[in-house]
């Protein structure tokens, strides 16, 4: 399984023309294909980057409080609305897409960053409320009570006492959205229509559709675009363990 990931990154210094011809240890290691990469694909990089973090930010903002009304309020209708919740992670991106494509050519969102922010945050703003949501039932109704006695309103509760407890529900929720905005292709392709705006993934996609394709400096762009999803695991995998809410309560 790790192979294919070892010969990108082997590929990507290896010297132009000799991909096909490549051994598997790396004699000659060279760094024209990086120089190339960030010469020519920094900028969709840096796009990505913005969106996904934008698009996680934006998810969580919205679906963090929504999921905490979810589990501690009592709400007329609660299993219905789960229940469409859940319908709509069953519906194909390609048809979500072009239903935005007509919507951002109304709205004159097309071609741009905040359109696609809003695509991708709004997709996985569902699966973080089922997964926070049900965290929060689990937490101790205590700490909430023992909150609002002391005059703390649900507002001050939920940021004080809930989001510091939640934090593995929340890290879940982000990496997913993050994973999901950072890896992107069908909104990308369908909602923009000019080069003002090119996530690394389409823009991935149009470099090797050229006549001539510089494989090392593909790999390259693939290896570096790898480099942020895989140091975000790294960091955020210890808080997907349960847990955190025992010895809460003294």
């Amino acid at each position: 399984m790790l192979f294919p990931f070892y010969w990108m990154v082997n590929s990507s210094f290896a010297p132009t023309g000799t991909t096909l011809t490549r051994s598997i240890i790396p004699l000659e290691p060279t760094f024209d294909g990086y120089i190339k990469a960030f010469s020519q694909q920094g900028k969709a990089l840096a796009t990505s980057a913005t969106i996904a973090v934008s698009s996680v930010v934006l998810c969580l903002a919205i679906s963090a409080p929504a999921a905490f009304a979810v589990a501690h309020f009592r709400l007329r209708g609660i299993r219905l609305i789960l229940g469409f919740i859940l319908i709509t992670q069953m519906i194909p991106g390609i048809i979500v897409a072009n239903s935005l494509y007509t919507l951002y050519n109304s709205w004159g969102l097309l071609n741009s960053i905040p359109g696609l922010v809003l695509a991708n945050a709004t997709t996985s703003i569902p699966f973080a409320v089922l997964v926070m949501s049900a965290y929060m039932q689990a937490l101790p109704r205590e700490l909430i009570e023992a909150a609002r006695v002391d005059g703390a309103s649900y507002f001050r509760a939920f940021v004080s006492i809930v989001l510091p407890v939640s934090k593995n529900a929340i890290m879940t929720a982000a990496i997913f959205t993050f994973m999901d905005a950072w890896g992107d292709f069908l909104f990308a392709l369908t909602l923009t229509t000019t080069d003002d705006v090119r996530p690394v993934t389409l823009s991935l996609y149009n470099y090797i559709s050229s006549d001539y394709i510089e494989w090392n400096a593909v790999m390259a762009t693939a290896t570096l675009a790898s480099i942020p999803a895989l140091a975000f695991l790294l960091f955020a995998q210890k808080y997907i363990a349960a847990g955190t809410s025992s010895g809460a309560l003294k």
